[in-house]
């Protein structure tokens, strides 16, 4: 099978529906602004496609002049010389493919590095908002399939739009000059071939649009099913045979739509080939008829046949060029849709570092509501139609304390009160809407974002470990650390022990999210790596959540080494962990509604005497 006739399937399978789709303003633009760097090598690669057709339009011409004037004039010399030179040409022409394939390629895979890369680094530069909303399989979807998709139709584009139109302007012009009658003929023919197979690629858009869909959902089985957290609810509520069922009428629903688009692939390339064959067979017997009326040359024949072989491929790319140059604009406005959506979290331009030294955290008058779907997402990367439109809600309200330097302030109240919230603008995850929050006297929308991270550690009640060793996970803190550094932020964390007694020891692989680690462990690694950065300002949301006796003492003593000489924000359920606060804030619907040492806010009353009684007292003997 042709590499024109790949170009072809491919044109038919694409979706009709671009045609009508209303491409932004802008767009093909911002599509040569992309191919800019790559002017000079667009350039070679044109050349390239023009001399390739060229050099097809002249073969059948020099097998026409061994027929007609070597053979029929018993010119050995001239039979010689024009084999050679067709032998030469067919070497030159291959020559010329293979740099146009090379050329092709390099154009094509840098255009994937280049989008890619822009696409990776612009969705790192989005907030959490932008996350918490969005598919991750829709995200790695524009990484993967919409980049290649328009690399794909960018370059065929290229091809198709000047190779196939200079080609088949060179064909024709040399048919019409060799029988213009066989020529009007073999172009009436076309259409037995355009329209069946206009019906065919509407056909195969569709099942190839479906068997997207269906390969999605099989893979988002495997994807769910295949993860730690996934396998363990299945061996929990599942059973192998109702799991292998549900895969295996996914699997037949992929396995049947594949058959249908295989047998309709075949009718689209028997129906090109009898229609070359057909018209081959009528310029074969006409122009047999004119040879014996003395009309026409055996050559010219020859090279007619030949020439309608070269001609039905490229006319029928040019017949869904305009869908090809839609595909391009609506791939590529896929692509710009996701970098159009501007990052809320922003350096600001006049940015300055947080000054060195211990410093406090201040919340100054803290309004705060979760930004609107609109904000932070599109309806194609959540699955929807339409983004959800509900008002923002706020969730913390006039919010003022401070947190001095290298003191303990620890939030509680009841789940959902807000203090996750409050801990999550301390490292700029979310921008308030009014007030402030500072670190070191400098506003945290003002801070550089590289001295927010090295100034902010945090660790959360499900810390995430990488599916790499342990000092991969490590090192991502500091890629600079040596090895004592390591041990010594793992002494620290009261999990040195643990890990020197491994086999591989930190080379030992964590598993996925760290599920090789049991609960204490992991958490512990979390905090050794959050002392191997050696933060300033330490958020420890829940850390000792959900760990039995024995862990919870461990990583305890390995939060009062992290805590120490650390400003900190402490969320907990534990009473070992905020009793010895500095500061106890209690936070209900958004507001702090009391603050004082654990003893005072015992003697006042109210709602920390509640959570005291229903959550921390039976904690007493601990």
């Amino acid at each position: 099978m042709s590499m024109g006739h790949w170009a072809n399937m491919r044109s038919m399978q694409r979706s009709r529906d671009v045609l009508s789709h209303k491409v932004k303003k802008g767009t093909l633009p911002r599509i040569l602004e992309f191919a800019r760097p790559y002017r000079s090598l667009i350039t070679i690669f044109i050349c390239a496609v023009l001399l390739d057709a060229a050099i097809s339009s002249v073969s059948p011409l020099l097998l026409r002049g061994i027929l007609d004037h070597g053979i029929d004039n018993n010119n050995r010399g001239l039979i010689i010389f024009l084999a050679v030179m067709t032998g030469l040409l067919a070497i030159f022409e291959a020559i010329v493919s293979l740099a146009e394939r090379r050329i092709s390629a390099w154009l094509g895979e840098g255009l994937i590095y280049d989008l890619r890369l822009r696409v990776y680094r612009h969705i790192q530069s989005m907030p959490i908002a932008f996350f918490s909303r969005t598919q991750t399989g829709a995200l790695i979807t524009r990484l993967n399939n919409d980049v290649i998709g328009a690399q794909q139709a960018f370059t065929e584009l290229f091809s198709n739009a000047i190779g196939n139109v200079v080609m088949v302007m060179l064909i024709l012009s040399a048919m019409l000059i060799l029988s213009w009658q066989i020529t009007i003929v073999a172009l009436v023919l076309l259409p037995l071939f355009l329209i069946p197979a206009r019906l065919v690629g509407r056909r195969l858009g569709g099942l190839f649009r479906r068997s997207m869909e269906l390969n999605a959902q099989m893979n988002n089985v495997m994807t769910e099913r295949f993860n730690v957290a996934g396998a363990m609810i299945v061996k929990l509520f599942g059973s192998p045979a109702k799991e292998v069922a549900f895969f295996e009428q996914r699997a037949a629903q992929v396995r049947d739509i594949g058959v249908e688009q295989a047998t309709y692939s075949r009718i689209f390339f028997v129906t090109l080939s009898l229609t070359a064959s057909l018209a081959t067979a009528f310029a074969y017997g006409f122009g047999g008829l004119a040879v014996t009326w003395g009309t026409i040359s055996k050559g010219t024949i020859v090279a007619l046949t030949l020439y309608l072989t070269r001609l039905y491929g490229p006319l029928t790319q040019l017949s869904s060029l305009h869908l090809d140059f839609m595909t391009a604009l609506v791939t590529f406005e896929r692509l710009f849709e996701v970098l159009d959506l501007e990052p809320t979290i922003k350096e600001a331009p006049d940015a300055v570092a947080i000054p060195e030294g211990p410093v406090a955290v201040v919340f100054d008058h803290v309004d705060f509501a979760y930004p609107a779907a609109a904000e932070v997402s599109l309806a194609s990367l959540e699955a929807v139609a339409v983004l959800d439109d509900t008002p923002r809600t706020e969730v913390l309200h006039d919010v003022s304390f401070a947190v001095p330097a290298g003191t303990v302030t620890a939030l509680v109240g009841p789940s959902g009160a807000g203090k996750t919230t409050m801990s999550m603008l301390v490292s700029r995850l979310y921008d308030v809407d009014r007030g402030s929050v500072t670190i070191g006297k400098v506003d945290v929308r003002q801070a550089t974002q590289v001295s927010l991270s090295d100034t902010v550690g945090v660790v959360a009640q499900d810390p995430h470990l990488f599916h790499d060793t342990l000092r991969a996970n490590l090192l991502y803190a500091r890629p600079e650390a040596t090895v004592a550094d390591m041990e010594m932020a793992l002494r620290s964390a009261q999990i040195y022990l643990m890990v020197s007694a491994l086999p591989l020891g930190l080379d030992t692989v964590v598993g996925e999210r760290g599920y090789r680690l049991s609960g204490g462990e992991k958490q512990r690694v979390a905090l050794a790596r959050l002392l191997l950065k050696s933060p300033r300002v330490v958020v420890l949301d829940e850390a000792t959540a959900h760990l039995d006796a024995e862990s919870e003492a461990a990583v305890q003593r390995a939060l009062d080494a992290t805590m120490a000489k650390r400003t900190s924000i402490v969320i907990a359920h534990r009473l070992s962990t905020i009793r010895n606060a500095h500061q106890i804030l209690v936070i209900d619907a958004g507001r702090i509604v009391q603050r004082g040492t654990h003893d005072e806010l015992i003697a006042m009353g109210g709602l920390y005497n509640d959570l005291y009684q229903t959550q921390f007292a039976g904690q007493e003997g601990r």
